[in-house]
């Protein structure tokens, strides 16, 4: 009778090892998973000098096949803060008046993979004021309202300054939130929860960082359940075909949200999609604002339209109304 070979316990091994090698077996019952996929860049950056030395950066949340675990903020090449996942927001300090900074966001997850950097935003630090001590008075007492479920508008009587105010910085409780220029008197502050009540208050700051005390509180309370964005979104819209030059144009005219500031941005919708975006270049209109662009040749063409602003915040606001208008 013929007998098997035995194999000998090193050669065993040695034979196991190569076969695994061979075939890339993976011991432990599974396939190395880590995670080599980056996130996404951060969208809706926004910047703001809040006076001659520091600039206020803001982002929203970025997204990841796994989990954004924190944020960079780079002023130019130059890494200069790094934050939880739970921050979107962070003061850059010690820069110089008068000078123009570029920023841009990166968001990390828990391997160490990086983002691309977000949108890159300049913002010019105001002149410094010299040997300024006094701070900007109180701000009037805000006034609100609840935009729907998620956002509230505040507005505010202005501070007074010996050199100027720089901006005024919006506080939820003890946390600040947002910052808005020193020329405005009102703001949109959006992704808050439903039926949530919450308490503002607004202080001013000069170029000299000096701060002014907080303003009185105004307490407000967001709507239960959701709602569809009517309180961030144009209204007034209005839309008409025209023939000109042998071609069909779309006259469109709204009346901007209030968001605490000229809307710059808005986002076009034609028969369901994305057709345009309309940027304002120089002053951009805060009370009637108008917009004509081309839709084809043909006569008898039905079109619905509708368009949407992009908030100080950087996200976009809720959908206005939508028209529906037929060539010809």
């Amino acid at each position: 009778m013929r007998r098997t070979p035995h194999l000998s316990t090193p050669f065993s091994a040695l034979l196991l090892a190569t076969t695994c090698t061979l075939t890339s077996c993976a011991w432990g019952g599974g396939q190395d998973t880590k995670d080599v996929q980056p996130p996404a860049a951060p969208r809706g950056v926004t910047v703001q000098a809040g006076s001659a030395t520091t600039a206020h950066v803001m982002w929203n949340q970025a997204t990841d096949d796994t989990e954004v675990t924190g944020y960079d903020v780079y002023r130019g090449a130059t890494r200069v803060e790094r934050v939880p996942s739970a921050k979107h927001m962070v003061d850059v300090v010690g820069l110089k008046p008068s000078t123009a900074y570029s920023f841009t966001v990166r968001a990390r997850d828990a391997e160490g993979n990086v983002s691309p950097a977000s949108r890159k935003l300049t913002v010019t630090t105001p002149a410094a004021a010299a040997a300024d001590r006094e701070p900007p008075s109180r701000p009037g007492s805000p006034r609100g309202a609840a935009e729907g479920s998620r956002a509230v508008t505040l507005s505010w009587g202005a501070s007074k300054d010996d050199k100027g105010v720089a901006s005024y910085e919006i506080y939820q409780g003890t946390s600040k939130i947002h910052s808005v220029a020193g020329s405005e008197r009102e703001t949109l502050v959006t992704g808050l929860r439903p039926g949530t009540a919450y308490r503002f208050t607004v202080k001013a700051l000069d170029a000299a960082d000096n701060a002014s005390p907080a303003s009185r509180a105004v307490r407000l309370t967001t709507a239960a359940g959701r709602d569809d964005g009517r309180g961030t979104a144009p209204t007034d819209f209005r839309a008409k075909t025209r023939h000109a030059d042998g071609a069909y144009y779309i006259d469109l005219a709204w009346t901007p949200p209030h968001t605490g500031g000229a809307v710059a941005e808005y986002q076009i919708h034609l028969d369901g999609k994305t057709a345009t975006s309309l940027v304002f270049g120089g002053a951009a209109p805060r009370k009637k604002a108008t917009h004509t662009f081309y839709v084809g040749k043909k006569p008898g063409d039905t079109h619905r339209v509708k368009l949407r602003a992009k908030l100080p915040d950087g996200t976009w606001g809720g959908y206005s109304a939508e028209r529906t208008v037929t060539t010809g």
